[in-house]
């Protein structure tokens, strides 16, 4: 039951720019949390509807533009409506600390793919611990996949990205192994060989003590 100082607020996120200006799926959230208010009675100002766009989620929700916005905007007996969990929250630990921030507050926080209120009974608390967790999850099994890939490409002598490492060049988007500074390298590796220290090669070649390292380790 709606009481009477009671505001409801909606909360929308796409991760990428082209789905941000795309507009369907920022659409389709809007319609949602509108027709779940409108079902339980309650009344939702265009105004209180808080769309992000091009925002990761694993941006906290409080360093988000909007999010920070909204939780700065609700009080004691407002609802927060979403329509799945995972357009708020991409990390257990950020999702169960705005949680508890939001139970300290008595505001509610309903994500219609859970069926409604998290911040309700115990079971909805467990279900939600539970999803935000197995989503962790699966995020560190994407970083896992993508770690793999980097590893593949490297391995085929693909350009991953990022600076250059010494001893190649880039050409076709391929490492191609420069003569002389892989010459360089070999210089370096037979100073090491001999008990050289990495501080004393660095000072040598113009370089730090950790970038030899790093070098000889990748040549290793």
């Amino acid at each position: 039951m709606k009481g009477i100082d009671m505001r409801v607020f909606g909360y929308c996120r796409v991760s990428t720019a082209m789905q941000a200006n795309d507009g369907d799926s920022l659409d389709e959230q809007v319609r949602r949390i509108k027709g779940y208010a409108m079902m339980q009675g309650w009344e939702i100002d265009e105004a209180d509807i808080f769309v992000e766009r091009a925002v990761s989620g694993s941006v906290p929700f409080v360093d988000r533009p909007e999010g920070g916005k909204l939780l700065a905007s609700v009080e004691t007996g407002d609802v927060i409506i979403s329509t799945k969990m995972n357009r708020a929250f991409r990390n257990a630990r950020v999702a169960l600390e705005t949680l508890d921030t939001l139970k300290a507050k008595k505001v509610g926080l309903v994500f219609m793919d859970l069926g409604g209120d998290v911040t309700g009974n115990g079971i909805s608390k467990m279900v939600y611990t539970i999803l935000a967790a197995v989503d962790e999850n699966f995020r560190d099994a994407l970083r896992e996949r993508v770690r793999e890939s980097k590893q593949y490409r490297a391995s085929v002598g693909l350009y991953n990205g990022g600076k250059k490492q010494f001893g190649y060049d880039i050409v076709d988007g391929k490492l191609v192994e420069n003569a002389a500074e892989q010459a360089v390298l070999l210089q370096m590796m037979e100073r090491r060989a001999a008990g050289i220290s990495y501080h004393k090669i660095g000072a040598e070649f113009g370089k730090d003590a950790k970038s030899i390292k790093r070098m000889l380790d990748r040549k290793a």
